[in-house]
């Protein structure tokens, strides 16, 4: 049974990003085996040193619930149970082979958001943990410049969901995926609306991030305060977030009947975001018009901002939608409604 069970989890490279240089020399894991994908590593992880070693080829990573081992065997019984066959013909090993981690049909905490095929789970680091510390773990694998990993207890986190494909070719249920994350501390001084932010390798440049940073100020937003990233921001996350808030602004701004906008102020209202965040976009995208108010304010032109949009082919839909929350199910949002 060994040889078939082993065929079904052969790993394939994925189409990620390639790691930055400086982190290569670090690793002290280089690839990482996480359900049918292979890829490498970017940055060292504070894995026991007692379970992985100093440093170690493969991780196996269980795409589920994120526990870990540096050997296939105990990975293959962690994530696949052989079952027996119900007729002597039968050939084809996939028929009789099971999932058997006990997160692999839910994953931890309450669903709060659906819609086609994502959905968003919430849970407290301080109700799971075990599966927090492992999720911040691997995710360090991927950052340069997260640090907190089992100090998990103030934080909540939320999970980015594929929904399972239904497919012709398999009669075998399929399961969900975990593509992504971000947490947020529970109580934040600076109003900060996460803390840190990770779409998976395999599953980057398909948009996913903007569903996450989307999500994390919807929450702001039915929480009534203005909110952002937790600062400062990696390189990669200042590019990442300063298109979201171009486009954020953006679509606030044309969606106002006035031909002319003068408060920065009233467009953090309008997208829920820190007034410096969006003052850094206005810049970044050249459409602040020279003349300078009596009151100081900036005037900010629609039709600079329709050229803008059509000379950078953006797409204005929004990465997040509303109807897709499920309000009964966030507890400490209904408090504050009320």
């Amino acid at each position: 049974m060994d040889s078939p069970a082993t065929a079904r989890i052969v790993p394939h490279l994925s189409p990620s990003k390639p790691p930055p240089l400086k982190a290569v020399a670090d690793r002290n894991v280089r690839y990482v085996v996480l359900g049918d994908f292979l890829f490498k590593a970017w940055y060292p992880s504070y894995y026991p040193e007692e379970l992985v070693g100093k440093e170690v080829d493969k991780l196996y990573v269980c795409q589920w619930c994120f526990k870990y081992t540096k050997d296939i065997i105990p990975f293959l019984g962690h994530v696949v149970r052989v079952l027996q066959p119900q007729h002597e013909s039968l050939t084809d090993i996939a028929g009789f082979l099971q999932e058997s981690c006990s997160a692999m049909c839910k994953p931890p905490g309450t669903l709060i958001y659906t819609r086609a095929e994502h959905a968003i789970y919430e849970f407290d680091g301080e109700a799971d943990q075990l599966f927090a510390q492992n999720l911040s773990l691997f995710a360090k694998l991927f950052l340069d410049n997260k640090s907190v990993f089992f100090d998990v207890v103030g934080f909540k986190y939320y999970l980015l969901i594929q929904k399972p494909r239904s497919t012709a070719k398999s009669s075998a249920p399929q399961k969900h995926e975990i593509v992504g994350f971000f947490s947020k501390e529970k109580m934040s001084w600076d109003n900060n609306n996460l803390a840190c932010i990770l779409v998976f390798p395999p599953w980057q440049r398909q948009g996913l991030g903007k569903i996450l940073m989307g999500a994390s100020y919807e929450l702001s937003k039915r929480e009534g305060r203005l909110g952002g990233p937790e600062k400062p921001l990696s390189e990669l996350g200042k590019r990442s977030y300063m298109k979201f808030w171009q486009v954020t602004v953006a679509r606030a701004i044309l969606g106002t009947k006035a031909k002319t906008i003068s408060s920065v102020d009233e467009i953090a209202r309008q997208c829920w975001s820190l007034p410096e965040d969006v003052l850094a976009a206005l810049k970044s995208m050249n459409i602040v018009e020279n003349r300078k108010r009596p009151d100081g304010g900036l005037t900010v032109s629609k039709a600079r901002l329709r050229d803008w949009v059509v000379a950078n082919k953006v797409d204005l839909t929004p990465s997040i939608f509303v109807d897709g929350f499920i309000d009964e199910a966030i507890p400490h949002i209904n408090q504050l409604k009320d």
